[in-house]
């Protein structure tokens, strides 16, 4: 793989144990159809949610261009294993990641074609393939959440979870089953040299690992836990836009952004429905539906009135190099500790 400047984000999940952790995460999987359609005026889509953006962005796409949506969705680990199985009898023409790095692997594998999308100028250029394969279309940040009814205000940076004030209330997802999980520790072992001491002085602390990324929120807004860290931005911002005791903020030296790209397949059956689709999902009209679920849009003249914009979150940058190896042996060393 290439060398790309990114700030720290999804990694590729090919591997067992990543696609297992991948496949585990609910919040990004909204159920499936049978997709299998060459009609000029029909395309399929792969999507990797979140579940409620990916059905309002189909909804208006239908509406404005008149070209129906056959929708597959599940998590990135999944709509990779089905577009491994399906080969050799391609169905899909677009496909939606929660990972930029998984794109990247696709490109490689020459199995995304490029496209000079008319609004791909809008998009973030960092969240996006150089040579036009892929559109980082959307981000997440995975920040640190707490119960506002349990603790008033919240700064601390990540080491300081070790300390003894927070034995026992700090929560985490647990990386076997959450994607996201194993995105963050591997940001964070990869830029700090003392990264892996931090994550065991938590688990020395009574860290509790818990679930996926819904389980853990879950501990922190029922007052069982008072943070968690790794939360997932967007899913915070919803719970505490709903009404419950929750807010979120983002340690001063630096979080993981986690960008989802969409491309076309490079043997797409419906190649100017595909175009269509990248060029409304790149768009103001999808880039609103973005920023109106909680979630970064690449494009950052949408206005955001719910969550922090990226130009007020630091971030964790780092070159992504032998990812797949990497992320594994996050994964595998996470696992040895207790």
């Amino acid at each position: 793989m290439k060398k790309l400047k990114l700030t720290a984000m999804a990694g590729i999940f090919t591997s067992a144990l990543l696609l297992s952790a991948c496949g585990a995460e609910s919040n990004e999987a909204s159920g499936a159809e049978d997709t299998n359609s060459s009609d000029d005026n029909t395309i399929t889509v792969y999507s990797a949610g979140p579940g409620g953006l990916a059905e309002n962005i189909q909804e208006a796409f239908e509406e404005e261009t008149g070209i129906q949506v056959e929708m597959f969705q599940s998590t990135t680990g999944k709509i990779l294993s089905r577009l491994e199985a399906e080969a050799n009898n391609s169905v899909a023409d677009v496909v939606v990641l929660a990972s930029v790095p998984s794109m990247e692997g696709l490109k490689s594998e020459d199995k995304l074609q490029a496209y000079q999308s008319e609004n791909g100028d809008s998009i973030n250029s960092e969240w996006s393939d150089p040579d036009k394969h892929y559109y980082g279309y959307s981000a997440a940040a995975l920040g640190v959440a707490y119960n506002t009814s349990q603790i008033e205000s919240l700064d601390a940076d990540w080491n300081e979870f070790s300390e003894p004030e927070w034995q026992g209330r700090v929560a985490m997802p647990d990386p076997t089953s959450s994607g996201s999980a194993v995105d963050f520790l591997y940001g964070l072992t990869n830029a700090n040299e003392d990264g892996w001491d931090t994550v065991q002085s938590w688990m020395d602390n009574d860290l509790l690992i818990a679930g996926a990324n819904k389980e853990a929120l879950n501990t922190v807004i029922t007052g069982d836990k008072d943070v968690v860290v790794s939360s997932v931005d967007y899913m915070t911002y919803k719970a505490k836009d709903s009404g419950e005791p929750i807010d979120i903020y983002y340690p001063e030296s630096g979080t993981v952004i986690s960008p989802r790209a969409a491309g076309i397949l490079a043997d797409a059956h419906n190649v100017d429905g595909a175009q269509a689709f990248i060029d409304f999902l790149l768009s103001d009209t999808a880039q609103q539906l973005v920023a109106d679920a909680y979630i970064l849009p690449g494009n950052d003249a949408i206005e955001l009135n719910n969550r922090a914009a990226l130009s007020d979150i630091p971030t964790l940058p780092l070159e992504l190099e032998n990812i797949e190896e990497k992320q594994t042996k996050t994964l595998n060393e996470f696992s040895t500790m207790n």
